[in-house]
């Protein structure tokens, strides 16, 4: 694939990559960011896409990983409060700006968290504190499908344990 092609395919893109961006940001524009980001990205790593593969997964992989990198930098550092399906129910901290029905609902999914069985509980903090599921298999000394299965329940059960806040795993 000539750069000229490259270009072309990336920039003819870039309407469908926001939309992806949308879905894991919920703001336009941090999805503006993230799409700008990934299309940098490709453009900068263009020797790695190999040719006669699907150029719109490799696009979308990046964007993912970069959404994912971002992700959790940002939980490590405490300043995210994730509205997403996929990730997490509750903030990392209490921020200083919080209604009192946030600090309610922080108070109650924490709650639900300590009524589960330790064994699902720790990984899901650990998770949640933004450990890998690599370094939660080596801290606790058990397989890492045990680690991501265990979060997967977690959160599971917290969903059906916190039903009035299902709106916020859509």
């Amino acid at each position: 694939m000539s750069t000229v092609e490259f270009n072309d395919a990336l920039v003819s893109m870039e309407d469908n990559l926001q939309s992806f961006a949308l879905g894991f940001t919920r703001n336009k524009e941090d999805a503006q960011d993230l799409t700008q980001e990934t299309m940098l990205k490709a453009i900068t790593y263009r020797n790695y896409y190999t040719p006669q593969t699907n150029f719109k997964a490799w696009v979308f992989t990046i964007m993912r990983n970069i959404f994912i990198n971002q992700y959790r930098r940002k939980v490590k550092s405490g300043t995210i409060f994730d509205n997403s399906k996929d990730l997490y129910l509750i903030s990392n901290s209490a921020g200083h700006n919080e209604t009192p029905l946030e600090i309610i609902a922080t108070k109650n999914i924490n709650r639900q968290i300590n009524f589960l069985n330790e064994e699902y509980k720790v990984p899901f903090e650990l998770h949640f504190q933004g450990f890998k599921y690599k370094e939660i298999a080596d801290r606790l000394g058990i397989p890492i499908g045990t680690v991501k299965s265990r979060i997967f329940i977690a959160r599971k059960k917290l969903i059906d344990l916190l039903p009035e806040y299902t709106y916020l795993a859509n």
